[in-house]
């Protein structure tokens, strides 16, 4: 099980990458990741409100309410095109930091 301390720096990413596929609200949200997840990480509703929040004053995300399929009205979020960029970035970011953490791990062995 991953500890929250170890993953907070990258829900962040968490959240922007499943707002890329489709506009989601937050209860769907946390589903999605704790389903893909595996058993790994479970996120807790107020660290995925938190985030939200910061992602929606970052501009990265925008609210919208809408209907959702069991006819409740929800406030949902989509990614915007500066939440694109910060993607994109944050990826690019996670990619070098596995390399350098790498370094350190594989070199225990």
């Amino acid at each position: 099980m991953i500890s929250a301390d170890s993953i907070r720096g990258y829900v962040d990413i968490m959240v922007l990458a499943i707002l890329e596929r489709a506009p989601s609200y937050a209860y769907e949200i946390a589903k999605i990741i704790n389903q893909e997840a595996a058993g790994q990480y479970t996120i807790k509703q107020t660290t995925l409100y938190s985030a939200v929040k910061r992602l929606e004053a970052s501009g990265y995300v925008s609210p919208f309410e809408a209907v959702s399929d069991s006819g409740k009205t929800r406030t949902y979020y989509q990614l915007t095109p500066a939440g694109q960029g910060a993607l994109t970035d944050k990826c690019a970011e996670w990619e070098t930091t596995k390399v350098v953490v790498d370094r350190f791990v594989e070199g225990r062995r």
